[in-house]
């Protein structure tokens, strides 16, 4: 088994920021997720090293930014760090997840037998996990993790406009609040019977998920969707509720637990680099 990992790495950070914003912190000290500090390395850096070191791992392909200055940027912050990993770096699509994960599968060598694409906020993905899905993909070709949902799910339609006025806000000039923070309705109760929350890395065949993305509509929420276009087979294993994602800011800080690793206000100051 010759394994390429792809780590898209072009997104904005939209939702992290806009909770933080709405948490109170100062717009102009938050910065992308994939910055922020696990034990004195970058949640970017720790998404990496779960994979550098793997036998069946030959190449890790990071795709960055789109823009030529922020991809130089995104260069300038993680090229010495990720290519002492023996990462390539590579621009990613302009827009959407998939067109970062296609500029990405244009550069794996023909040489690789399976390609992994895995979340890059998604720092605490445990090695045992990381084996069950290899292990798996040497017996199917697409292969992705998934937990049992284990919550009642309900549908919900858009949020109720809600006009509360505010004095204070009014005299400060402050906005109104918004909208979508309002309550929404629910619609429907979901049976939850067979339902996972997915989650990376997924595991494909090389040759699968080329053909995948050689179709015209690539419009998706994972990879897996577009093999499932195919007609094809995907098979899912157990994943790991640590493996989580950083979407929010209150997620870092579950990263730090599962890592058990402090924020940096929090270590000496000459461990903080």
């Amino acid at each position: 088994m010759n394994v390429a990992v792809i780590i898209p790495a072009a997104g904005a950070s939209t939702r992290y920021q806009q909770a933080a914003t709405e948490a109170g912190v100062d717009p102009g000290a938050t910065r992308s997720k994939l910055d922020e500090d696990l034990g004195g390395r970058p949640v970017l850096q720790r998404t990496v090293e779960l994979f550098a070191n793997h036998a069946a791992v030959s190449v890790i392909i990071v795709a960055g930014p789109h823009g030529e200055e922020a991809f130089a940027d995104f260069k300038l912050r993680y090229g010495d760090k990720l290519g002492m990993l023996g990462v390539r770096l590579a621009r990613g699509g302009k827009a959407h997840r998939y067109e970062t994960v296609a500029a990405a599968l244009s550069l794996v060598p023909e040489s690789c037998t399976h390609v992994a694409v895995h979340d890059a906020a998604r720092p605490c993905a445990p090695a045992d996990l990381i084996e069950r899905v290899l292990e798996a993909a040497e017996r199917h070709a697409a292969v992705i993790p998934g937990l049992d949902v284990a919550d009642t799910v309900k549908r919900v339609g858009e949020p109720i406009a809600e006009t509360r006025a505010d004095p204070l806000a009014a005299i400060l000039g402050a906005p109104p609040p918004s909208a979508a923070t309002g309550p929404r309705p629910v619609q429907q109760t979901v049976d939850r019977a067979g339902l996972v929350a997915v989650q990376t890395p997924q595991v494909f065949s090389r040759e699968l998920l080329v053909r995948a993305y050689a179709q015209s509509d690539l419009a998706s929420t994972d990879d897996a969707q577009l093999v499932e276009r195919l007609g094809e087979r995907v098979v899912v294993v157990p994943g790991d509720a640590r493996n989580i994602k950083i979407t929010r800011p209150g997620d870092l800080h579950m990263a730090r637990v599962i890592l058990n690793v402090r924020a940096p206000e929090a270590r000496a100051a000459h461990k903080r680099f």
